[in-house]
């Protein structure tokens, strides 16, 4: 067993201000209460918040105090993500910082969550990089797991670990810690999902290991959750079987070339049938968009004079 710890930090996060004084203070309580730990992961936009406007330039002033922490006390350090402004785009950017203080890579966000996370560029680049003498480790960010050709790619990459900074605060994060144990199953790997409070989420950090199984939940409190991993349980699960039964990595590597639906340029027409990616409206509004689709009309006003403000288009007359 080589043994290698990582510790979630899952804390308030504010929109109003900067938390960057905070997690460097988190980071200092956490390590003399558990020097033997060997890497640090907070959650998605906790030094800023979620707001666009904070963004800046990476590198900048903020990777360099991360690094100077990770330096400090010796550990492997992924501050969650920042909102990175980069040649009239921006970005949701995930540093990882070597013990050395050294930045050795950065993820930019895949799956930006729109219609929600406006402004936001998707990154193009898969990042896994390796913790010498213990394994490889990918990084993906909340909204990236639910798509499942993100993990898939990391662990065909060689993850063992994925590491993915979150920030859920709405009503679908029982459907996501569900998310994240499918992933850690079906792609054999450990999985440290870290979340946080406040304007950062809603908490519930979430540990899985390759089996499928919860290591560690969190609940709605600040907290530190430093857990001790065994990269040779990857290893065996991927080698024997998920719990010595199903082998999915290496029966994706046997079928890889069966997904048709990857093939460049091809064309999806019931994906296309779905409509517009936009925000859910009142359901008028929705029912008026679809008349006017299927109609061939763009929608591009107000709501229709037709509909009365007051119709139910599931009962088919006015409310009353």
């Amino acid at each position: 067993m080589q043994p290698f710890s990582i510790a979630g930090v899952q804390m308030r996060v504010s929109a109003a201000a900067p938390n960057v004084a905070a997690m460097l203070l988190k980071l200092d309580i956490l390590m003399n209460i558990y020097p033997w730990v060997d890497m640090v992961v907070f959650s998605e936009l906790c030094a800023y918040g979620p707001l666009t406007y904070h963004a800046q330039p990476v590198p900048g002033e903020f990777e360099q105090q991360m690094c100077a922490a990770a330096a400090k006390h010796g550990v492997w350090l992924l501050p969650g993500s920042v909102f990175e402004r980069r040649d009239g785009l921006i970005f949701n950017t995930a540093s990882v910082i070597n013990p050395s203080g050294t930045v050795v890579t950065r993820y930019r966000k895949m799956f930006p969550f729109y219609p929600y996370e406006v402004g936001v560029t998707p990154g193009s680049e898969y990042c896994v990089f390796p913790v010498p003498g213990v394994g490889t480790f990918g990084v993906s960010i909340c909204y990236d797991m639910w798509f499942p050709e993100t993990s898939r790619t990391l662990a065909v990459m060689g993850a063992e670990v994925i590491l993915h900074p979150t920030l859920t605060g709405t009503i679908d994060r029982d459907i996501e810690l569900s998310i994240a144990q499918a992933t850690a199953a079906t792609n054999q790997c450990f999985f440290f999902d870290v979340n946080g409070l406040d304007s950062g989420g809603s908490g519930r950090s979430i540990v899985c290991g390759p089996d499928g199984r919860v290591l560690y939940q969190a609940q709605h409190n600040e907290e530190f959750f430093p857990i001790e991993i065994d990269i040779e349980r990857v290893r065996r699960s991927r080698e024997l079987g998920v719990l010595r039964l199903g082998q999915p990595l290496k029966s994706f590597r046997d079928h890889a070339s069966a997904f048709s639906i990857y093939q460049p340029g091809l064309r999806h027409p019931y994906l296309d049938s779905l409509g517009p990616l936009i925000k859910p409206s009142r359901l008028q509004e929705l029912t008026e968009l679809q008349i006017r689709e299927q109609a061939g009309h763009a929608f591009t006003g107000p709501a229709s004079p037709e509909l009365p403000t007051d119709f139910d288009p599931s009962i088919g007359q006015p409310l009353g």
